[in-house]
């Protein structure tokens, strides 16, 4: 039974020795290979100073090494802790610090780049870089090749590990103050490949293609889900959203992963028919899909399974609607994953009934075990969960989400909003997100960030910020008169900005709070009280 997150690779190997396993660029690797690799990366690693609970830096964009690192750490007894790619060296030192890191896996490239930022990480020791290393002298450090490593390794005595040990730290991608890292088991992650690779029915003879980060929880479970079935990893380090539907048609994708900006760009996109013949689900998560952008999927895809989920770092995935019923409830998030509780409650933790908006917290084996190095915080999301047995000594925790949700009397779960981006605006209170669904459905942007604004006598108005669509001029007046259509007074913008190049955070993600952090004083400011 596989319970350690290094042995879906094992098992896969044992049943699937000869499949391929991870395509890197012009290299395919069998499963019997990738395991052979991870076993020497583990050895290297372990002749490199990782000991259990050793915390190991991941540096490194997709590739065949990364992967092999990840891995190799889990089964040294080793703590990854992978490092968006896309981050500055000052803010790849913070993770350094914050997590305690001793060994950084990186290339040389990365580490010249980095090397005016790592006196202030003190607990890092070696460096192993997965190509030749620089002639640069790091003072205090010990900078040596994986191969090097490798080459005069002993076989890894592997430590004894339980699946309640923690194997990970992700960083969330935070845009306001520092990011914090969630901590998870062996359990947390394996638990999470096999429920999700149930229900998306992976196996054998699909091919994912890996196009999110593998620092970001739902990009690094495109590896778990196809590792745990035998399946196969294809890995892009994309610039346009054009390399994505070549790569998909290359290699012949059958499972794509995407967040809500990838899928709004690649909806504008002519699919290639081979794409279309061959790729047999995609999924959604990090954000509600707008329903316009699913529309245009559906149409380009008509074979092809959409999956709507909704997932927390804190607990990996949360739910997922079938995707027979993506027409008939397009907005819905769906109900739980296998293996997990969603609750829908009230600030005293009592159910909410059908309709009644409430708070998610999700119960079950995904439950991260808190935010590293921050009881205080852990503390706010990591509470009991409700309506446990109080003769029970020892209390079950969950998550709870600080995310809006309702349930309508089916089961089916609807998105409303983070309880602290709800706008309250006449006595309502208003989703952003149905704002921004409104935006979308006018066709006329390709990115909306809706939000309140104090005002003296509504308590907020609507603020949206937005970026045209290809092809589309801005109009503020049209795309407001489009809003009346659909929308009540009352939730019309009152103020309208147009951005171009819209940032996102390092996960693809549209930055809402930088972008709301820098626009809602000079917006306050130009339009006065009242």
């Amino acid at each position: 039974m596989t319970t350690l997150l290094h042995q879906l690779v094992a098992a896969s190997a044992e049943r699937h020795g000869g499949r391929p396993a991870v395509t890197d660029g012009s290299r395919t690797v069998t499963y019997a290979e990738l395991a052979a690799g991870v076993g020497a990366t583990a050895a290297g690693l372990a002749a490199a100073g990782m000991r259990r609970s050793t915390r190991v830096a991941v540096f490194l964009p997709k590739s065949l090494e990364t992967v092999e690192a990840f891995f190799a750490a889990a089964m040294g007894g080793g703590i990854f802790v992978p490092v968006n790619p896309l981050l500055k060296a000052r803010q790849v030192a913070y993770i350094l610090q914050d997590s305690g890191a001793e060994l950084l896996v990186t290339s040389a490239d990365r580490l010249l780049a980095l090397a005016g930022e790592l006196g202030d990480c003190p607990d890092l020791r070696t460096i192993v870089t997965v190509d030749a290393p620089p002639a640069t002298v790091l003072p205090g450090l010990r900078v040596v090749s994986l191969a090097a490593l490798q080459a005069e390794a002993p076989a890894l005595a592997a430590p004894c590990i339980v699946d309640e040990d923690v194997v990970s730290i992700f960083y969330t991608s935070g845009s306001t103050g520092r990011p914090k890292g969630v901590v998870l088991s062996h359990r947390n992650m394996v638990a999470g490949a096999h429920s999700v690779a149930s229900y998306l029915e992976n196996h054998p003879g699909d091919s994912v293609l890996a196009v999110l980060p593998f620092s970001f929880d739902y990009g690094f479970s495109q590896l778990t889900t196809c590792f745990h079935a035998g399946a196969r990893v294809v890995l892009l380090n994309y610039l346009l959203p054009k390399d994505v539907l070549r790569a998909a048609e290359r290699e012949h994708v059958t499972g794509l992963a995407g967040v809500p900006p990838l899928w709004i760009q690649l909806a504008a996109l002519e699919w290639p028919a081979a794409v279309q013949e061959n790729l047999r689900y995609i999924t959604n998560s990090g954000g509600k899909m707008p329903l316009a952008t699913l529309q245009k999927l559906r149409q380009r895809l008509p074979r092809t399974r959409v999956y709507l989920m909704y997932g927390l770092t804190e607990a990996f995935r949360s739910t997922y609607l079938p995707p027979e019923l993506a027409e008939q409830r397009p907005t819905s998030i769906g109900k739980a994953i296998p293996n997990a509780e969603i609750l829908v409650v009230r600030p005293d933790g009592s159910e909410c009934g059908p309709d009644e908006p409430g708070e998610l917290v999700h119960r079950g084996a995904l439950v991260a075990k808190g935010y590293w190095r921050d009881p205080e915080r852990t503390a706010e999301r990591f509470r009991p969960a409700p309506g446990q047995l109080p003769g029970v000594p020892l209390q079950e925790m969950a998550v709870w989400s600080g995310d809006t949700v309702q349930r309508d009397a089916e089961g089916f779960l609807y998105f409303v909003g983070r309880f602290d981006e709800m706008i309250k605006t006449s006595g309502y209170r208003v989703s952003p997100t149905e704002v921004e669904e409104a935006l979308y459905a006018t066709q006329m942007v390709c990115g909306a960030v809706a939000f309140g604004l104090a005002h003296e006598t509504l308590g907020q108005s609507v603020a949206v910020v937005v970026e045209a669509s290809e092809g589309q001029a801005p109009d503020t007046e049209r795309l407001l008169a489009e809003c009346r259509r659909s929308l009540p007074p009352f939730m019309v913008p009152a103020a309208v900005v147009w951005e171009t190049d819209l940032p996102r955070n390092p996960n693809g993600k549209l930055d809402r709070s930088g972008i709301i952090g820098r626009l809602r004083p000079q917006l306050e400011g130009a339009r006065g009280p009242g």
